[in-house]
Order: structure tokens, then C-alpha cells, then sequence
């Protein structure tokens, strides 16, 4: 929903300005910054206004609506209005400061009136801008979908997923953002998850880091690999910002990994079976230049992490991993977007690396034309996954050639044309890389296909496409005709 700033009134006349809603609680993209899209004088009834040109500064700032929220929050983040020097510095400003009043999770709605400054104290150029908020329930909740890999859930509350409701949250526990969630989901591959997460921003400009921690149950089947997971575990996360598109997370795990063979398993599932002891140090930094996450048309996207596992544990391993994105508008009129896809990762193995542990590839979400986890090593018919691997994709997405196809429910579709390409390696011994192991990632599996995709939200996709292997080698399980995948990140 949109809402209009009120009725400026100003002697050139009266200026319209439209900003965008935002989605409440730490959005990881961004709306235009502002759109203006009217600008009038009254008389004539068309004509533009400079308005870097009038003057103007803020007088007064009112937030109304305040019931828990602590003043000291409101003060750090309107503190930027007094700076403003025109009346366009001024629109500019309340926009980023409705935008930052609104990531601090508080607040479900929040309208921003601005007028001329009036009484003892009034400046000539002077203004007053009033926020009216209104606050969070004390709980809310919720029922909706989340997906995973390749797999929906009903989901009665999902921290990670941006796209699910929770079921029972409570926001603005002490009047600072702080915030507590309980969230568990069920899903039709005997998956089941349950974590409580409490976290708390901490209001430390510019980096506006937030601490949060929380304890998790989660299960899953794997029938391509021929085992049962379910970890238990604490998960501490500092996550902050050094710009506004570069974000930093830095977390410790600690988790008991007990790994279950399913029926008619391989040797190398069976002998890693059983409880594991895991501590996990990870720092994961993500740079997101796009205009949007779904169907970017523009704009880089760049995430590297790094994993340290054996501070104590059964388990020690370094792990690293790469994946990137840039897509380019080719033609704007017709709405052609080409996108390009890479991804790189090496794990180094020290001790007690299990396969849970390993890259995997393949599947409509990953390499396509391929079944799930179909691409690489594997030993009696289960997949193993592999400690290197590469992967890239090139694609592209243009509007349904139909009437309508770029506005209203058209607007939610795209074709789609692509070619995937990608290697896993597995090395035989720990640690030791030889030149055959090195020559097995130059063995690239290729895929060709095209199909339809549909926008599912803000974060996520359905891609239905018709697939086909160009180059596959055994032990690999290619797959071709119709491949459909469901996913909020894909290859």
C-alpha cells in the first residue's frame, strides 16, 4: 500500500510526493528512493518546481503513535531531518528516515505529514515534519508457505525465510526493537524445524549491528544421498552493515549432528553414520548492487563466506564459498534481461567430514538437467557430494510475448532461456589434491533448456522448464523434459 505525504503548503503551490510501503523488519532490499509523480502550481495547473531550489529546513519533528517505544530510538534516528538545507533535501531525508523508523521493527504502519512551521518559534523557510506510527501488536503470528531445497512447507513460523509468517513473535519487547520468535514447519520430505530466536539491535550508527541468538531442531530426509539428518544446536549472529548495499554476519554454531541411513545405503553413508559433535565459526559478507531479487534487471550481486569448523567437536574442516550474479537489460522496450551466474566453493577436510558436510550439484534449482544432487560422485547409487565444485548459468528472461505480458498478473510471469554448467570433485584422500582430481573439475557437465518462471512473493520463484543434458558423465544422473523447481536461490 502507498501513502501520500499531505499537503505540503508552500507560496509556489502545492506539491504532491508518493513514497513506496516497505515490508516491516530488517528488508534486505530497497524501494526508489522517491518517487514524484506530481508536481503542480496552482494556476497553471502544469508547471515543475525546482525544488533544490527553495529553501527550507525542518523547525519541529512529532512522532505520534507512541505507546512502548522508547524516546531515546526515536530522537538517534530523526536526528538527520535538522540537517536538511532545501525543501527536496528535506523530502529526501524523511523518506530515509521513515525507512529506518520502519527497519526497526516496531512499527506496522507509519504515514509522514509535512507542513509549514507555525508558532513563537517558527523560522521564515521553516517546516514540520510529523510521523504517525502505529505500533506493533504485542504478538502477532501466522500461517503461510516457505520453501527449501526444492520443497514447500506448511510453515507455522520460519526466522530464515523472508516470505513466511511466523507464528509467534513478539516485537518491541522493551520499546528498542527487540524482538522474540518461535517458529516450526512441517513439510512433505518428513522435514520438521523448530527454533526460538530472540535478538535486539543495537543502535550504533553507521553500522546498526544486531545481535541476536537462538536454539533449533531440525530433521530432514535426503533419498539422493540415502541418509536422515536431524541437528540440534545454538546459533549466535552479529549481523551489520559497513554500506548501505554491503552486509557483514558473523556467527558461531555449535550443533550435535546425528546422521541416519536409510534403507539400501552405500558404504561410505553407513560408516559416517551416527551423533557428531560441531563447532562452527562463519563469516559471511554479501554485496547487493540489484535493483531487486526476483527478477533483477540490473546490478551485481556478490556473497563470500568462510566456515572454520573444529573449535572443539568431532568435526574440523575449513570451508569457503563464492556466488555471484550480474544481470543487464538488453532491451528496455521489450523488457530482455540477460543474467549471468557463477558459484565456487573448496572444502578442506582435517578431520570427521562428513557428507552433510560436502558441496552437492544438480537438480532445477542448481546445475538443471540433472536430477537432485545428480551431478558428480556417488557410490552405490547415493550421492556423496564433493569437497570443490563450480558452477555457472547463463540465462535469459524476457516478458510473455502476450498482450499485458509487462503489467498487472502478466507482470508476475517470464520466459526463460538458459545454458548451466558445473563440476564437482571429490579427492580420494584427505587433504591431498592430485593433477587427476585437478583435471576432474575441468570435466564441465552442460545443460540447455527453457521453460516459464513466476515471481512467488518478494524472495522466491517457480521455474517450470523443458531441460536438456548436452554433456554428462558417469557416475552423473542426467535428467531431461520437464523439470520444475521451486527455490528462493537459484543458479
Amino acid at each position: 500500500m502507498n501513502f501520500i505525504t499531505k499537503l505540503l503548503k508552500h507560496t509556489m503551490g502545492t506539491v504532491h510526493a508518493k513514497v513506496s510501503h516497505r515490508t516491516p523488519y530488517f528488508a534486505e532490499d530497497e524501494a526508489p528512493l522517491f518517487e514524484f509523480d506530481d508536481l503542480e502550481e496552482d494556476p497553471p495547473p502544469r508547471s515543475s518546481i525546482a525544488l533544490n531550489g527553495i529553501k527550507a529546513r525542518v523547525d519541529r519533528v512529532n512522532v505520534d503513535g507512541l505507546d512502548r517505544t522508547q524516546d531515546d530510538v526515536i530522537r538517534g534516528t530523526v536526528d538527520d531531518l535538522f540537517k536538511a538545507q532545501d525543501f527536496e533535501d528535506v523530502i529526501v531525508r524523511a523518506h530515509k528516515v521513515r525507512q529506518a523508523l520502519d527497519n526497526l521493527g516496531c512499527f506496522r504502519n507509519i504515514c509522514v505529514y509535512i507542513d509549514v512551521s507555525s508558532g513563537p518559534d517558527a523560522t521564515p523557510d521553516g517546516l514540520e515534519v510529523t510521523f504517525q506510527v502505529r505500533e506493533m501488536s504485542r504478538v502477532t503470528g501466522g500461517v503461510n508457505a516457505a520453501v527449501g531445497e526444492n520443497e514447500g512447507s506448511v510453515v507455522f513460523g520460519n526466522i530464515n525465510s523472508p516470505f513466511s509468517q511466523l507464528c509467534l513473535r513478539l516485537p518491541n519487547l522493551f520499546g528498542r526493537g527487540e524482538r522474540a520468535q518461535a517458529a516450526y514447519s512441517h513439510g512433505y520430505r518428513n522435514t520438521a524445524s523448530f527454533n526460538v530466536t530472540v535478538s535486539k539491535p543495537l543502535h550504533l550508527k553507521p553500522y546498526s549491528p544486531v545481535v541476536s541468538g537462538s536454539i533449533y531442531q531440525h530433521s530432514q530426509d535426503y533419498p539422493w544421498s540415502g541418509y536422515h539428518l536431524l541437528d540440534r544446536g545454538v546459533l549466535f549472529d552479529v549481523a551489520f552493515k559497513t554500506s548501505p548495499t554491503t552486509k557483514h554476519t558473523v556467527q558461531w554454531e555449535g550443533l550435535v549432528r546425528d546422521v541416519t541411513v536409510l534403507n539400501k545405503t552405500s558404504f561410505k553413508i553407513r560408516e559416517s553414520s551416527g551423533p557428531h559433535l560441531k563447532s562452527v565459526l562463519r563469516h559471511t559478507i554479501s554485496v547487493d548492487h540489484r535493483d531487486e531479487e526476483v527478477f533483477p534487471t540490473q546490478g551485481v550481486f556478490v556473497q563470500l563466506s568462510h566456515e572454520l569448523a573444529g573449535l572443539g567437536g568431532s568435526v574440523a574442516h575449513v570451508r569457503a564459498e563464492l556466488r555471484a550474479q550480474a544481470s543487464h537489460t538488453l532491451n528496455a522496450e521489450a523488457g530482455v534481461v540477460l543474467q549471468a551466474c557463477a558459484a565456487a566453493g573448496v572444502l578442506h577436510d582435517v578431520y570427521g567430514t562428513a557428507p552433510p558436510d560436502h558441496f552437492f550439484l544438480g537438480g532445477p534449482t542448481s546445475v538443471r538437467g540433472f536430477q537432485q544432487r545428480g551431478l558428480g560422485p556417488h557410490c552405490d547409487g547415493q550421492a556423496v557430494g564433493g569437497r570443490a565444485y563450480w558452477a555457472s548459468g547463463v540465462h535469459l528472461f524476457a516478458p510473455l510475448p502476450v498482450p499485458g505480458g509487462r503489467t498487472g498478473l502478466g507482470a508476475l510471469f517470464r520466459s526463460h532461456l538458459f545454458l548451466n554448467a558445473g563440476c564437482l570433485a571429490f579427492p580420494e584422500h584427505r587433504g591431498q589434491w592430485s593433477g587427476a582430481q585437478l583435471q576432474a573439475l575441468s570435466l564441465a557437465r552442460v545443460s540447455l533448456g527453457l521453460g516459464l518462471c513466476v515471481r512467488l512473493g518478494r524472495a522466491a520463484r517457480l521455474e517450470l522448464n523443458y531441460v536438456l543434458p548436452l554433456r554428462a558423465l558417469p557416475p552423473d544422473r542426467p535428467y531431461s523434459g520437464l523439470q520444475l523447481g521451486l527455490g528462493a536461490s537459484f543458479l
